[in-house]
């Protein structure tokens, strides 16, 4: 007799079969596998480019309000000199031609330098203790003028060589025109130098995009022929070179930022010695201004932008080529 089959546990009333586990959703590899094109010598690039750029543009923005400060104290200041001469009474002399000065329309006011000051301006070449009175040094008036309603400078340099004959007139025009002329000069120079800096970043985003895509060439292959679309597959080259590029452009413009601290601090704690003085007669205190570290600011994301734009148009081309290389085998 053979017995009739025993239910399985599973099948016996009140009996619940266990569901079976539920499986964890796969995650999808990036087309651009981050260790390809992130690694360190790229960013290391972008970085110095960047830092490289900033500080150009820093540079730029600094001589410009350089000559810009140039160029307003030629309309607010005038120089008389008086060299002194045998029988001259300095002092009746730089009265006199401080007189003549004021009283010209467009001046507002005229101030003679003391022999202290005039002391005081020659300690860096001459040395402290010495006495003026033994040295034929020239003294000095400023003249204040007018900048919206200048006087006639050829009338009173007239006027004051014919009260005094050892008197000179400078309006500084003549030497401050050409600091100026050559302060634009530089600025243009850094300005071919900073496109040069940007025209190279761009290379070496190019390079670096085709050779992420030669070590993915088979995927991106793949993925055109089964019907991905060149925008789909140039984003994702586009995001990986943002983050890429944001990343070395932040560290060079922080580098940047931190020379600039550097070079302002290192001129206020100079500022009283002749050499602070002389390189603040220059180019001011080394501070760039909110304007420069905007610019900064701007450099980072331009850079950052021209690394993906480029990624971008630089894959885009490649999908094009290839479009056409296999239209042409068909």
């Amino acid at each position: 007799m053979i017995d009739a089959p025993q239910p399985r546990p599973d099948e016996e009333e009140g009996f619940e079969r266990p569901a079976p586990p539920e499986r964890a959703p796969r995650k999808t590899a990036p087309i651009v596998p981050a260790q390809n094109i992130a690694g360190r010598a790229l960013v290391v690039v972008i970085a110095i480019m960047t830092f490289l750029s900033c500080v150009t543009f820093g540079a730029v923005t600094l001589v410009r309000d350089t000559a810009s400060v140039w160029e307003n104290q030629i309309s607010r200041e005038a120089t008389i000199q008086i060299k002194p001469t045998e029988g001259l009474d300095m002092e009746i002399a730089l009265a006199t031609a401080a007189g003549l000065a004021a009283e010209f329309d467009g001046v507002k006011g005229t101030r003679i330098i003391d022999s202290a000051a005039t002391m005081r301006l020659l300690e860096p070449w001459l040395g402290s203790g010495f006495d003026i009175g033994q040295l034929p040094v020239p003294r000095l008036i400023i003249v204040t003028i007018n900048e919206d309603s200048p006087p006639d400078f050829k009338d009173m340099r007239e006027a004051i060589t014919t009260a005094v004959p050892s008197a000179t007139l400078d309006d500084h025009r003549t030497w401050v025109d050409r600091l100026v002329a050559m302060a634009h000069t530089t600025v243009t120079i850094g300005i071919a130098v900073l496109g040069l800096m940007l025209s190279a970043t761009v290379m070496t985003v190019v390079f670096a995009t085709r050779g992420a895509m030669a070590g993915n060439g088979h995927i991106i292959e793949v993925l055109h022929f089964v019907g991905a679309e060149a925008q789909f597959i140039a984003r994702q080259f586009r995001t990986r070179f943002l983050f890429t590029g944001m990343k070395g452009a932040a560290a060079g413009g922080v580098a940047a930022i931190v020379v600039f601290i550097l070079f302002s601090w290192w001129s206020s704690r100079n500022m009283a010695t002749p050499q602070g003085d002389q390189a603040a007669a220059l180019f001011g205190n080394f501070a760039i201004g909110s304007a420069g570290y905007l610019g900064v600011l701007m450099m980072v994301i331009i850079i950052g932008a021209l690394t993906a734009a480029t990624s971008h148009a630089t894959v885009v081309a490649y999908l094009s080529d290839l479009e056409g290389g296999q239209t042409d085998g068909g």
